[in-house]
């Protein structure tokens, strides 16, 4: 069976954000994602993990101004100095954190991948970002986002992360594979996972449609996680899902997932 990591970003939101680590290591988690953790310190957060046992899978670099509908800076021409101040946060963060892998956001672009300018300066920054992490041994994703989430970003089909990440060429980027986005814009999903395997640093489940609980909807996820297992997959599977009331009531699929079924 997959690690699961519990998304502090969408579960537990009942909660403080630094309760949340406690909810998720009382309810048999052993590790977390936190998307943005800069609202609080990186010794506040490193201190919660280690209090709790608790290991952190994964974060993403600073995404801009979120509330203007900014989603990331990287493919953004012009904000370069910024974007190389969000890799010395991060690097910080992740440092700090001891976590292994950090989300690179590409951001909202006119004229999507035919903006060559927008490209071109994706590419240089992933570069950067990929050289500076791998000099910590952490390891750079970039995650393709469904275009009914997120409206215009960049990348949007598995095929065009991998192109990205073919051309720069560099062994510390990869690929971060969220099946709920994938169902959306491509399905296939067994097929898709074989296929890119081999660039695959991190995953992350919903349900689809609508974000809910990774046991409702359409996606079959106990076939999906023994496929995991079957391709030799040892990273962490992020539970970044919007629960439908409270978390702790929509966690009957993962008590099930880790042999841990409740009786009604």
């Amino acid at each position: 069976m997959p690690k699961f990591a519990a998304n502090l970003t969408t579960l537990y939101t009942e909660r403080p954000v630094l309760e949340r680590f406690d909810a998720a290591a009382a309810a048999g988690f052993d590790a977390v994602e936190l998307l943005f953790p800069y609202d609080h310190t990186a010794d506040e957060i490193a201190a919660r993990l280690k209090t709790n046992g608790l290991n952190h899978a994964l974060i993403n670099l600073p995404p801009g101004d979120w509330s203007k509908g900014e989603r990331g800076i990287s493919a953004l021409p012009g904000r370069e100095s910024e974007f190389r101040d969000s890799v010395a946060k991060g690097l910080e963060y992740a440092q700090t954190m001891q976590c292994p892998t950090v989300h690179v956001m590409a951001g909202i672009v006119d004229g999507g991948l035919s903006n060559t300018q927008a490209v071109e300066c994706y590419m240089a920054n992933l570069t950067h970002a990929a050289e500076v992490f791998a000099g910590h041994d952490i390891t750079v994703t970039i995650e393709p986002l469904n275009v009914r989430a997120a409206p215009g970003y960049l990348i949007s089909r598995q095929g065009e992360a991998r192109d990205i990440i073919e051309r720069i060429g560099h062994p510390n980027l990869g690929l971060q594979f969220d099946f709920y986005h994938v169902q959306i814009m491509e399905g296939d999903l067994a097929v898709r996972l074989r296929e890119f395997m081999p660039i695959i640093r991190h995953t992350q489940i919903a349900g689809v449609p609508d974000r809910f609980e990774p046991d409702t909807g359409e996606i079959n996820y106990p076939y999906l996680f023994d496929l995991l297992d079957e391709l030799g997959y040892e990273g962490y599977v992020g539970c970044e899902y919007n629960p439908q009331t409270t978390t702790e009531a929509g966690l009957e699929w993962f008590r099930r997932a880790i042999g841990k079924e409740t009786s009604s």
